[in-house]
């Protein structure tokens, strides 16, 4: 029997569609879980043959492989690997606002987070909206954003926190969603999507800082503003830059976050010490 379950993350409502034993898997959405009602997306869960479609570019990292491609009446295609092994197709219409998860019954509960991030991702990108490959925390009813690339110790420097720094909260491990208002402030949402710390918090935070981390062998900050700091935002954010509406809604986030939200570069060492350092500075 097919199930129809709402959710909405940073206040953008989407829609799932799937067998029980498919949507079971999804317990991360459960706080995420909303009223039936409008939606920018919706995205059904099936099985059948693999789609015919002409590859763009292909993304291998950390044992995943995702195919990026398109069929020939224009729909948009990812297929999603894991360790050698194929776990679906996502099917989407040119705008993304519906897609078809082809599951292949291997790696189930991944292919429908990636499937799931990948629309959000798309949909939501011309709307003053990215998805941030990031930790965050909460300190004092502001959220502080930790970026760096995979490896770096975006989630280490967040434990950190956690560990020395009284009163602050982890919002989320990996994949936290900014979003900038009307009135121009950046507010950073939790997400049902988060790494290797299960961390699926329904939370809002006025994002008070942003802090690029580097690895040293000492403890260093700096403060970052202009061109240093739109470059510093691009490479944590998802979304397919070659599609020209989505290239100019991710610029146009990109460039408020740089001018409008204050933000750092630590180079650090992973203790306590760099801990303390950056919150000292971006507490202010």
């Amino acid at each position: 029997m097919c199930i129809t379950r709402y959710y909405e993350v940073a206040e953008h409502r989407f829609c799932v569609r799937g067998d029980e034993a498919c949507l079971s898997l999804m317990t991360n959405y459960e706080p995420f879980a909303c009223a039936e009602g409008d939606v920018l997306f919706t995205l059904d869960i099936t099985s059948g043959d693999a789609p015919a479609y002409t590859e763009e570019l292909r993304q291998e990292d950390n044992e995943q492989i995702i195919i990026c491609g398109h069929t020939a009446t224009g729909q948009m295609v990812f297929q999603f690997g894991w360790f050698g092994v194929n776990a679906g197709w996502l099917v989407c219409k040119a705008d993304y606002s519906e897609g078809r998860l082809i599951m292949t019954a291997h790696h189930v509960k991944m292919a429908i987070d990636n499937a799931l991030m990948i629309m959000f991702a798309l949909v939501t990108a011309d709307k003053c909206t990215a998805l941030f490959h990031a930790a965050i925390v909460s300190y004092q009813d502001k959220g502080y954003m930790f970026l760096g690339p995979s490896g770096t110790g975006k989630s280490t420097h967040a434990r950190l926190w956690l560990q020395y720094i009284d009163g602050t909260e982890l919002v989320n491990d990996d994949n936290p969603v900014v979003r900038i208002g009307a009135d121009g402030a950046a507010t950073v949402f939790g997400s049902p999507w988060s790494g290797k710390t299960p961390c699926y918090r329904n939370v809002r935070y006025p994002l008070g800082g942003i802090v690029m981390l580097s690895q040293a062998p000492y403890n260093k900050i700096q403060p970052l503003g202009g061109l240093q700091a739109y470059a510093a935002l691009v490479p944590s954010i998802s979304g397919k830059r070659w599609d020209a509406r989505i290239a100019d809604g991710l610029h146009a986030t990109e460039n408020n976050l740089a001018m409008q939200v204050p933000m750092w570069h630590l180079e650090c060492l992973p203790d306590e010490a760099a801990a303390r350092l950056c919150w000292s500075n971006v507490k202010m």
